[in-house]
């Protein structure tokens, strides 16, 4: 059967395959109070969510000075560290990239994670063998700058007319927007939907589950 739209599709992770954005949010949280900083809200601290650290620390807490940012960082890493264990990909997420592989799709992540943690996350779940490329923002440009997509199309040899960016957050869809690829809004994770339909994106997934049938039916 012929592809419809697309040959590369590049997922974020946190929020997207991994339902981590509530125990993000609370490191952040924590990361600010062992500093005795501003603690950001809730919405404040998911609205960073899929940005390098560096960036989403300074964004969550206006207040951080250039002295106290490594110690924020390290706070921060102390607190994931000890939940990431805990932490599980969405219900369907597993069945639809291996679904997705085994059609023959080229499949990519692009991440605010760091190298280091997004192999841990793709070591502990067991899914690096589903991904042909990755991206992380401690290797090139944060998002929503393009070159995260523009990296791995050029590494893959894609077009970016046929790729589709897959995210929760602002950041993804206007990386996307930026790059001059397609974009697909999840519901479920850090950004509220409202948002997300602001960027014009050409479906928006209230769950893995219809993510998944979406792509089936049309990518």
């Amino acid at each position: 059967m012929a592809r419809k739209q697309f040959d590369l599709i590049v997922f974020d992770w946190d929020g997207t395959l991994m339902d981590s954005t509530a125990t993000i949010v609370k490191c952040i949280q924590a990361a600010a109070r062992d500093l005795g900083l501003p603690v950001p809200d809730q919405k404040m601290a998911a609205r960073v969510i899929g940005l390098s650290l560096s960036n989403a620390m300074q964004m969550a807490v206006p207040e951080l000075t250039e002295k106290d940012y490594a110690r924020m960082v390290e706070r921060y890493r102390y607190h994931y560290l000890t939940k990431d264990h805990e932490l599980t990909l969405f219900d369907g997420a597993r069945d639809m990239l291996e679904d997705l592989a085994g059609q023959g799709y080229f499949l990519a992540v692009a991440t605010g994670k760091t190298r280091v943690g997004l192999n841990r996350a793709l070591n502990d779940t067991g899914l690096f063998s589903c991904f042909d490329a990755t991206r992380c923002a401690d290797e090139t440009f944060s998002k929503p700058h393009p070159a995260m997509l523009q990296e791995l199309t050029r590494e893959l040899g894609q077009d970016m007319a046929r790729t589709v960016m897959i995210g929760d957050t602002t950041h993804d869809l206007q990386m996307a927007l930026n790059a001059g690829a397609a974009g697909v809004g999840v519901q479920y994770g850090a950004h509220p939907s409202h948002e997300l339909q602001a960027l014009h994106p050409v479906y928006s997934a209230e769950s893995v589950l219809a993510l998944h049938t979406w792509l089936n039916e049309h990518a």
